[in-house]
């Protein structure tokens, strides 16, 4: 887990995936990209890379398309992924604008090839991506229909071997129930993978969850809505709950 060290800024990881869903980027909108939302979780992700780590990015499309929701209603379920998968390659192309506004190198790596807008998905020049310091925002799932975008980070989380997977949310946890509409939800300090899978602790999907265990890959659940959390968190300080090995 992130450690607290004597230089307060250091960092934990070197090198860790950050994932965030698409809802995140709607602001107080329905719908859609909310261009200062955005900017503002690029400033997060900069006091991040300032400290010298590297970072994956990988970001949800449910601000514009859901499969699930629209194999729901009755289209075709392949269909309707590969169009959620084409939203998380909007949100990656305005999430990469944001960044390079403020003078970071940013390549978008698609697992669906497009090579007008983005770089085909291939591992070994990622990881020199992210040996330059470039931040690599990875789109398009994992390039298949059925697996969510929790699957695909922490896939990627593990082909690029980060750390951990820093899962940015509205809340600064993990709680026993919705600390939005029940104040007496209680806050996990530390969880398992079977307590998450067992209890329906909506963190991750369940096979991110399971991906994750078979793997000892942190999950480290933070609120991205606190200025400067995301550092602070990196660091070992602020509220997260970290899911760990039991």
């Amino acid at each position: 887990m992130p450690e607290e060290t004597q230089d307060s800024d250091k960092p934990g990881y070197p090198r860790i995936l950050l994932k965030i869903s698409g809802e995140a980027l709607m602001g107080d909108q329905g719908f859609g990209l909310h261009p200062p939302t955005v900017q503002k979780i690029a400033e997060e992700v900069k006091k991040v890379h300032d400290l010298g780590v590297e970072i994956c990015l990988v970001i949800g499309g449910g601000n514009i398309f859901r499969g699930l929701q629209g194999s729901a209603q009755g289209m075709e379920r392949a269909s309707a992924d590969y169009m959620g998968m084409l939203a998380t390659i909007m949100n990656a192309l305005g999430m990469q604008s944001a960044l390079e506004e403020l003078n970071i190198h940013t390549r978008v790596i698609s697992a669906i090839p497009m090579d007008q807008i983005c770089e085909p998905y291939i591992r070994r020049r990622a990881v020199r991506h992210l040996e330059k310091k470039r931040i690599c925002i990875f789109a398009a799932g994992t390039g298949n229909p059925y697996f969510t975008t929790d699957t695909a980070a922490t896939l990627r989380a593990m082909e690029m071997d980060c750390g951990a997977i820093y899962k940015g949310t509205q809340v600064d946890g993990i709680y026993d129930s919705d600390p939005r509409t029940n104040p007496d939800a209680v806050r996990y300090e530390s969880v398992s993978y079977d307590e998450v899978l067992a209890k329906n602790l909506k963190v991750m999907d369940a096979s991110a969850i399971a991906l994750a265990r078979d793997n000892s890959l942190p999950i480290i659940v933070f609120s991205l809505s606190h200025e400067g959390g995301f550092a602070s968190v990196l660091s070992g300080k602020g509220k997260f709950t970290i899911v760990e090995q039991g």
